[in-house]
């Protein structure tokens, strides 16, 4: 699972030297973990609803801002500007919090970044590829070079394979923001014949898309100051102290000082157990769901699930509650007793597989089911699996069973955020035209409908056509790191790309050399964040908007992706549509937001002048405080019933059903998965790797900052026992492998993994020698592209590897 996790000081074996069979239920009471600083904060204005720029005595402007990174907190940043050039960087005081609208203290990743933004490693010029793909080499040539030479390869890929061939790849360096060099692309493409679109979220799509068959929508999270007063969190795969998961610290933080108990489930012992966890209970990936139906027996075979409740809202719990021409013992009760296979979902039959004592999970599915409200909230992580679609309705399904929906102090597990009009729809919508290309690619397919067209197709996730027209010939990656670090199996990926006669031109707009730029036929060198103008917005427990003005200007020859589009439009002959009058990036941040605050009233924006002065602005299309998720569903359900199609929580989904996929069984529960601990290829390699979120880095975003890499060294974290079987000593080099590829990286050995499971923080430069091996303990060498059933999504995180002595 990608269940993120952190630092950690201790040695091998400290502290207390856990016993092995100890390791497997540890409890721990641990004050919060602060926030690092590598910059001081500075004294600010009080009032937290008006952060004006303000300028100190010896000259220093004071700007209150934030990044456009994919980070979720969206934090308060003050850059301190003075003859041109940001000196510090600081973030907001203590007494500027307002409950509300909790506007983030910035973390280590926010207070580094002026580093990240000086760093002599920057991208200066625009340079053209020289030696073969993938081998970083490049010379310097102008800017109108440039865009001649992608006006040219535009226009010839449009004609020779039609506008289908063009594609605009994952750009997680700019999606914090609602103005992106990425949009503006894909406005121009759709000015000159669309081009093909992809969807899902590699983040969060598998969730998304399984948590509907329970209760017809995504939506499941509620506002987290409503579980205030909740006596029992259970955070399974899900670590926010460090992933920056919107509001949720602030929350947490809080809740813990009142006395909520909390409960970790994750095979590592991450710095959000540190933080919180009154218990930690690891468990091996890809099993949750065996774990989720040994607590549901233990539930219902006590008698401790909540009958009114069940009788009253779902459908499936029982043999009486099944949907019309069903066979027999398909519902709830007969798999957990047996009565469809034969096998009782006992603790003693979940422990083989997921090596959690019987007892501790007995203990855990009595103490969810007596603690009235109680929250199972389940990270990201659990669902980046080739079994992620179940895990994620099982959660949902211990949620039902014990009445924790649409109740105050409960959670409905599933997805878990609000799903609110997005920012980018209720202020971005006049940048895109629409798509005159209507074939759509799963992301997962990027690498497929690069090599082969008839490799993609509506079973493994091509949408509103039959088949594709055409390969991808033409690539932009617009500040992302996908194409061959962020992506699965990145070896297979580079293979692709080094071929010149499949894509036929790629084009690289950054900050850095990443491994991805190195594929590259042109590279051009980006503004930062603090030299362009923006609006940045939260995930889904924020619902605020902060303005991000340009505070600099850029140096050497650096440009904002909308300054050099307008010139490749104006070389395609629709400068005057594709600007509409807006000169600058600043243009049109102005003309969005008096838009919306025109066309929104009930979002009440300020517009672009009152956004100067105020700076941070708290939407206001939903409640910010006190929303329950499903609420009127519960307390009215004749009036609110769920949008499911038989109008309750759908414990057995009859869709599902009727799809006849053992993948996605109807009743979701536990399948043995593929490069799962009960896969033969554990004979081979037998260890399970999974990746964390690090607090140093917004994906691979950052990964070139010299003082984030001092807050945490990549290195490959196993156990104790794990390590002596191998002969591997801490701090060593070792060599980490399966048939896809080799990393090489150095060993920490820490009581803070289960046996079994090896992991590494996600997000690493893919660093290959001159072997190819590589030498930056880069996972996706090692991930596979494999995709799930339901959404063919990522199933990045399963996967078996064996650790060698380098």
């Amino acid at each position: 699972m990608s269940h993120q996790s952190g630092h950690d000081n201790e040695k091998s074996g400290a502290p207390g030297e856990i016993s092995r069979r100890r390791f497997i239920q540890v409890s721990s009471v641990l004050s919060a973990v602060p926030f690092l600083a590598s910059e001081s904060i500075a004294s600010a204005p009080a009032d937290p609803a008006h952060i004006p720029v303000h300028q100190t005595d010896d000259g220093v402007r004071i700007v209150p801002t934030c990044s456009s990174f994919d980070c979720g907190g969206k934090c308060d940043i003050r850059a301190h500007i003075k003859d041109g050039k940001a000196i510090r960087i600081t973030t907001r005081p203590d007494a500027e919090l307002n409950e509300e609208m909790p506007i983030m203290r910035a973390c280590v990743r926010g207070r580094g970044y002026r580093k990240f933004i000086y760093h002599p490693d920057r991208l200066k010029y625009p340079m053209k590829r020289v030696g073969k793909r993938g081998e970083g080499r490049f010379d310097r040539i102008s800017w109108e070079e440039a865009t001649s030479l992608i006006a040219a390869e535009w226009q010839r890929i449009s004609d020779k394979y039609g506008p289908a061939s063009r594609f605009v790849s994952l750009s997680t360096g700019v999606t914090g923001g609602i103005f992106s060099g990425a949009n503006m692309l894909r406005r121009l493409f759709n000015l000159t014949g669309g081009f093909l679109e992809n969807y899902h979220s590699v983040s969060n799509g598998n969730t998304m898309a399984a948590t509907p068959y329970t209760y017809g929508t995504a939506a499941s999270g509620s506002t987290l100051d409503t579980l205030e007063n909740t006596p029992l969190v259970i955070l399974w795969g899900h670590n926010p102290n460090e992933t920056i998961f919107g509001h949720s610290n602030h929350y947490f933080q809080k809740m813990k000082k009142n006395g909520t108990k909390f409960i970790v489930v994750d095979p590592r012992y991450s710095d959000t157990a540190s933080s919180l966890a009154d218990q930690w209970i690891p468990l091996l990936p890809t099993t949750d769901n065996a774990m989720m139906d040994a607590m549901m027996y233990v539930i219902v075979t006590e008698n401790l699930h909540d009958q009114a409740f069940i009788d009253k809202y779902t459908l499936g719990f029982s043999e009486d509650q099944m949907p019309e021409s069903v066979a027999d013992n398909e519902s709830l009760v007969a798999y957990l007793t047996g009565r469809k296979d034969g096998m009782a979902k006992t603790p003693e039959w979940a422990e083989k597989i997921t090596k959690v004592p019987a007892d501790t999970i007995r203990q855990l599915a009595r103490e969810y089911a007596t603690t009235k409200p109680a929250v199972l909230m389940q990270g990201w992580g659990p669902q980046r699996h080739i079994c992620g679609e179940r895990s994620a309705r099982g959660a949902t399904l211990l949620a039902t069973i014990t009445g924790n929906v649409g109740v105050r102090g409960g959670w409905a597990a599933g997805y878990g955020m609000a799903l609110n009009p997005e920012l980018r729809k209720t202020i971005a919508g006049p940048v895109l035209f629409d798509n005159p290309v209507k074939a759509k690619i799963n992301i997962t397919n990027q690498v497929q409908a690069c090599e082969d067209k008839n490799l993609v197709t509506p079973d493994n996730g091509l949408k509103n056509a039959d088949k594709l027209d055409t390969e991808i010939k033409m690539i932009f990656s617009m500040a992302g790191n996908y194409m061959t670090n962020q992506n699965t199996d990145i070896l297979h990926a580079a293979s692709v790309l080094e071929d010149e006669s499949k894509v036929e031109f790629i084009v690289c707009s950054d900050l850095y050399l990443t491994p991805s730029a190195k594929y590259a036929d042109l590279l051009l060198p980006e503004t930062s964040f603090l030299e362009r103008w923006n609006i940045g917005g939260t995930w889904s427990y924020g619902d605020y908007l902060i303005l991000s003005e340009k505070a600099i200007e850029p140096e050497f020859e650096r440009r904002t992706d909308y300054d050099w589009l307008c010139e490749v439009a104006e070389k395609l002959g629709v400068r005057d549509a594709f600007t509409e009058g807006h000169e600058t990036d600043r243009d049109w941040i102005e003309f969005l937001v008096n838009d919306a605050a025109q066309k929104r009233p009930e979002d009440n924006i300020p517009t672009f002048d009152e956004l100067l002065v105020k700076r941070r602005h708290l939407l206001t299309h939903r409640p910010h405080t006190q929303n329950v998720a499903f609420e009127q569903n519960i307390q009215d359900p004749e009036n609110n019933p769920f949008p499911t199609p038989s109008g309750k929580i759908e414990i057995f989904s009859k869709h599902l059903y009727d799809m006849h996929n053992p993948e996605i069984p109807a009743l979701s529960h536990y399948v043995p998965a593929t490069e799962g601990p009960e896969d033969s290829l554990t004979a081979k390699y037998p260890l399970q790797l999974i990746t964390w979120k690090g607090r140093n880095r917004a994906n691979s975003t950052q990964f070139a900052n010299p003082w984030l890499q001092e807050v945490q060294r990549q290195e490959l974290w196993i156990n104790p026992a794990d390590a002596a079987d191998r002969g591997v000593s801490d701090g060593e080099k070792v060599k980490v492998h399966n048939d896809r590829g080799i990393t090489m990286i150095p060993v920490k050995i820490t009581q803070r993994i289960m046996p079994g499971v090896v992991a590494l923080q996600a997000g690493a430069w893919w660093q290959p020698d001159s072997n190819g091996i590589d030498q930056g303990g880069c996972a996706n060498v090692l991930t596979s592209s494999r995709s799930t059933a339901l959404a063919h999504g990522n199933a990045h995180q399963t996967l078996l590897v064996e650790v060698e002595k380098a």
